[in-house]
């Protein structure tokens, strides 16, 4: 098998004690134009994204069965993930050992969450569309109600992209104006232009987390590390940002 890198490169945020990564492009075998880490499967040959998985899995101490995935449709649904699987939805929560719960993104806004005293984590994919509709909201909400508090919450807002490089419509900045997020709307050269990463980081302080556990990586998915759906006309892969608890039984690089 092609090696493109041997050498994962993942970004963690400072204050997040939980295993977690945002994964880039680097330390995969896909192949153009899916190059790198590639983590999605739909367009890509399975066996490197099974390996490429793989890697990534290892590097935080879990195997890929337990990952719990979702095929993301733009909306609201959160997921209380107990195993790994797979289901439909934009968001997961767990207060269980051994799962790693997984988001995938090529622009969108990945949110990770975790309460360290409650053991309970959550993660979050955040589009326009999830931004507006209140995902990081309903995502406190779902980890409170398995006995997180919002005041305890850590959350880190990964890379994804950023203002510069997403215009939008004069409809969608009308609607975050309307919303309370008109933060989020700049302008360029009169086209309206919207930063998800300040919108998020606004509606995850609306919920309850305190401003000084809010991280933001300031990475913009169309930089050459990262796999962005807009700057490769919809053909592209996708990053993974990851978080769990690992069991006992259970080490880095898959030792006990």
């Amino acid at each position: 098998m092609t090696r493109n890198t041997e050498r994962l490169m993942l970004l963690h945020a400072p204050h997040l004690t939980a295993p977690h990564a945002f994964s880039t492009r680097a330390g995969g075998v896909s192949r153009p134009p899916y190059a790198g880490l590639n983590l999605d499967d739909r367009e890509d040959d399975p066996a490197h994204v099974a390996e490429n998985r793989s890697r990534l899995c290892a590097a935080l101490g879990f195997e890929p069965t337990q990952v719990a995935r979702l095929t993301q449709v733009h909306g609201v649904e959160v997921v209380h993930a107990r195993t790994g699987g797979h289901w439909t939805g934009d968001a997961l929560v767990t207060d269980r050992p051994g799962v790693l719960l997984a988001i995938g993104t090529a622009d969108c806004y990945p949110l990770l969450l975790e309460d360290p005293e409650a053991g309970v984590l959550g993660a979050a994919h955040a589009g326009w569309k999830g931004t507006l509709g209140g995902i990081a909201t309903r995502t406190v909400a779902a980890m409170t109600a398995l006995g997180a508090r919002p005041e305890r919450l850590r959350a880190a807002v990964g890379p994804g992209i950023g203002a510069a490089a997403y215009p939008v419509g004069e409809g969608v900045a009308a609607d975050f104006e309307a919303a309370g997020l008109g933060g989020a709307v700049t302008r360029r050269a009169g086209t309206p232009h919207l930063d998800l990463a300040w919108a998020n980081g606004e509606v995850l302080r609306q919920a309850g987390v305190p401003a000084a556990n809010l991280w933001v990586s300031g990475r913009c998915s169309t930089e050459a590390d990262f796999y962005s759906y807009r700057r490769d006309a919809g053909r592209t892969g996708r990053m993974w940002a990851v978080i769990g608890q690992r069991g006992p039984e259970r080490a880095p690089g898959g030792q006990a």
